[in-house]
């Protein structure tokens, strides 16, 4: 058979490709490395989403190829080697913007959860759905080589009421960290916490303490007490931050950064966020943000698919701050990690975890095999889309809480953070947990007539299984890909601006009732 020197040419070509043009970076003790170099690696870099002119519903900077060729020759002015995007669409082609940020030397990390898929920080969820997703995005970017780290969680536990969001965090984070083992990649998944004075060291002991198998793999702050030329890194409290992760376990980093309650900022953080006074701690951080936006944070401005860009006034001061920017690190080598992982935090004060129990890592096939055996079942088999139907859903849903659970044990299906109490079955969808729910009172109530009704919303089948003896048994068999898009918006702005947060804006209790839960789950999350 001939081969035309074409196809050989072709060939080349693909393998040239392949070749990553930029180096690995992995983690050692609480330092990040560059693994063929062996020198400390600090993130220099900005929050990237640019948001303005955007007309498709699933915003995505790496998808923007005409974006993506303006903004990197941006990144190389400034001297910056990361970046940091919140949103983007797993379905579409990010192949152009992720190889030439991969050729100006800019790794990228992302934030895995998105506004459709994300965990709330009101009523906590880790379910099938959610983890289907994660997956997805993982493996739409697992091929390219500047991926630098994944992101969990932003900002979820944001006060004392939230905080029981941070085991379904944790539980997240242990799950996402086998699926990555399980396709051999390395890419460390990590938090980032809102820097809340009352909650803050609880939550930077609790993903840093336990089974090594859940904790963060590194711990990120965003933090904007540094406003003004008048400011130090004494009364800023960066002192305190510095203070805070010292002797920690992980890798610890800003992940957002720059306060603009005067501006044109001036950036005077960045001379001890990259000196001798946060060096020795931390590695490094990234700037809030990029592009000016209406929260007024940026230090360009651009339109997406628009070649133009304009300078804000900000701009000239970030540049000569990153120019200034040389930290001096350890070689990987001579570096010997002495710290030990932390001790979690007791519930009580401001902290509603209890230690030790993590929801269970969510399983289709046990949703699967559980639904096989009941008797009574929702006449829905799919989730409505329409918002009317959403609605009317969650209402029936909540009366069948509301009226069967006050009478019967729905453990299996519930969850309580504080009491370290997570259902075999919590982490089903919302048609198979009020499915298990109605089953258990039509049980309860031994299959008399009417008893499987809820007002024209179950119906009676034949179980193929006797029982669900068997159900928890099942590996969890989640492939990835829920939705045909991923949205990265995912609540509140967290005080500093629109930012993503891994949860809605709803204020309710973080501990309600079950008929609660499902009720604001189907109208707001599914």
């Amino acid at each position: 058979m001939r081969v035309s020197t074409a196809s050989l040419a072709a060939v080349a070509l693909g393998l040239a490709t392949q070749a990553a043009a930029i180096d690995p970076i992995v983690i050692k003790g609480s330092k990040f490395f560059n693994e063929k170099t062996g020198e400390q690696f600090f993130f220099k870099g900005v929050a990237y989403q640019p948001r303005t002119g955007i007309t498709d519903a699933n915003p995505d900077p790496l998808a923007d190829t005409v974006g993506c060729k303006r903004d990197v020759a941006v990144f190389k002015d400034l001297g910056i080697n990361s970046i940091r995007v919140y949103e983007v669409d797993y379905n579409k082609d990010h192949d152009e913007c992720m190889k030439m940020l991969e050729d100006a030397g800019i790794y990228v990390m992302l934030d895995i959860p998105s506004p459709d898929y994300a965990i709330n920080r009101e009523d906590p969820e880790w379910n099938t759905q959610l983890m289907g997703a994660w997956q997805a995005k993982v493996d739409a970017f697992s091929k390219y080589p500047n991926v630098i780290a994944w992101i969990a969680g932003n900002e979820v536990a944001n006060d004392k009421d939230t905080t029981p969001s941070a085991a379904f965090v944790k539980a997240a984070i242990r799950d996402m960290r086998a699926y990555l083992k399980s396709k051999d990649l390395k890419t460390p998944v990590g938090y980032a916490d809102n820097d809340d004075m009352d909650i803050r060291m609880n939550l930077i002991n609790y993903f840093d303490c336990d089974d090594e198998s859940s904790r963060a793999e590194f711990y990120a702050i965003n933090t904007y007490r540094w406003c003004g030329d008048q400011a130090t890194f004494e009364s800023s409290g960066y002192s305190d931050i510095t203070k805070n992760m010292t002797d920690y376990a992980i890798p610890s980093l800003l992940t957002e950064y720059g306060c603009n309650k005067v501006r044109p900022r001036t950036f005077h953080e960045v001379a001890s966020i990259f000196g001798s006074d946060m060096t020795g701690t931390l590695s490094g951080g990234l700037m809030y943000e990029y592009t000016e936006e209406d929260n007024d944070y940026g230090i360009v401005s651009v339109s997406y698919g628009s070649s133009k860009v304009k300078q804000t006034e900000d701009y000239s001061y970030f540049k000569k701050a990153m120019a200034s920017a040389d930290p001096s690190g350890v070689k990987m080598s001579s570096y010997k990690p002495s710290s030990k992982e932390s001790v979690c935090p007791a519930v009580g004060g401001n902290w509603e975890v209890k230690p030790g129990s993590l929801p269970p890592t969510p399983s289709n096939s046990t949703c699967e095999c559980m639904m096989k055996s009941l008797s009574c079942v929702s006449k829905l088999k799919s989730m409505p889309t329409k918002p009317d139907d959403l609605k009317s859903f969650g209402k029936n849903v909540g009366n069948v809480f509301g009226t069967a659970c006050a009478d019967i044990d729905c453990g299996d299906v519930s969850t309580d953070a504080e009491k370290g109490q997570y259902g075999k079955y919590s982490f089903c969808n919302a048609i198979q947990r009020v499915s298990w729910v109605m089953n258990a009172w039509y049980v309860e109530q031994r299959g008399v007539d009417g008893s499987c009704d809820f007002d024209g919303f179950a119906e009676v089948v034949e179980p193929e299984l006797s029982n669900d003896s068997t159900c928890s048994d099942q590996e969890s068999t989640n492939k990835g890909g829920n939705s045909s898009s991923d949205k990265e918006k995912d609540g509140e702005d967290g005080g500093s601006g629109s930012k993503t947060s891994g949860a809605s804006s709803s204020r309710m209790g973080s501990v309600v009732s079950a008929g609660a839960v499902f009720a604001l789950a189907a109208a707001s999350l599914f």
